[in-house]
């Protein structure tokens, strides 16, 4: 998933409302099939609840433009989620097929690691194993760091810029001025929603807002992706933090967000236009 260039550029107070609104609404509903879509009414009904009626901002509200944009963006995340994230999230039965088509074709000579279960429940890892075999077919090679053991840092002329607090899980072609850096989130097999998730969103929104930093002061654009599966945890468990990713992605805390089996497909595209940059 892509920004809608709609719903970008919008100040830091739209997200601010976003999240209200979006916390006292419901992100969805318990037992429904579906992200949850507020209308005008249900917006300035969560606004009187959480005591914002008398907000400066209200009176724009009302006026109308602000509040349509409010409600047009909560709509447009409801409706990408549930008909576009929804039907691309694999369980890991399908992610092992997947897995094992992709290996099978491609013959990788990059690293296919392992997920950090004991036991039956140990296996490939096999989202970040497909996306390291995707990321050397399209490239040709490994020359991308497919298991970074240091901080991504950007510096200029010799110079560091900066220094982001958490390592990712892949970055094109160094951790030095990268290109591109991608975070992996795929959760096979787990039965409860632990809070490794939510961690993994707060780690997400970190890297963006480091990101943002070294943008808007050093004019360095640093590509930055999130990629996610598992139809139990991010679907079943967890849609509120899937409407945060849409949110990350749309405040510039992201370039692009892939969800499931739609890696097959687009982040061979997305590898291919690094070699462009």
């Amino acid at each position: 998933m892509q920004p809608d260039p709609a719903f970008t550029g919008l100040p830091s107070e739209f997200w601010a409302y976003v999240r209200a609104v979006s916390e006292a609404f419901g992100y969805s509903e318990r037992g429904a099939d579906c992200v949850k879509r507020p209308n005008e009414g249900d917006v300035l009904s969560c606004l009187r609840a959480i005591s914002l009626a008398s907000d400066p901002l209200n009176e724009e509200l009302r006026g109308g433009t602000y509040l349509r944009t409010l409600v047009e963006y909560l709509h447009y995340r409801a409706e990408a989620l549930n008909t576009h994230a929804r039907p691309a999230f694999m369980n890991r039965e399908e992610a092992r097929a997947e897995f094992r088509r992709l290996k099978k074709a491609l013959k990788p000579k990059c690293n296919i690691p392992m997920n950090k279960q004991k036991g039956p429940k140990r296996h490939e890892a096999y989202l970040t194993s497909m996306v390291n075999m995707l990321t050397e077919a399209t490239l040709s090679s490994c020359e991308f760091d497919q298991d970074p053991r240091g901080l991504v840092t950007v510096r200029n002329e010799g110079r560091l810029l900066c220094t982001l607090a958490r390592r990712v899980d892949g970055a094109y072609p160094t951790t030095n001025n990268p290109t591109a850096i991608w975070e992996i989130k795929g959760y096979y097999g787990t039965t409860t929603f632990g809070s490794r998730v939510a961690d993994g969103i707060y780690e997400t929104m970190l890297d963006g807002y480091e990101l943002a930093q070294v943008r808007q002061q050093h004019g360095k654009h640093i590509l930055h992706y999130l990629i996610v599966d598992d139809r139990f945890t991010w679907w079943e468990c967890g849609r509120s933090y899937l409407c945060r990713i849409v949110d990350m992605l749309h405040a510039g805390l992201l370039d692009e967000a892939i969800f499931g089996r739609e890696l097959i497909l687009r982040w061979p595209e997305i590898v291919d236009t690094w070699t462009r940059v």
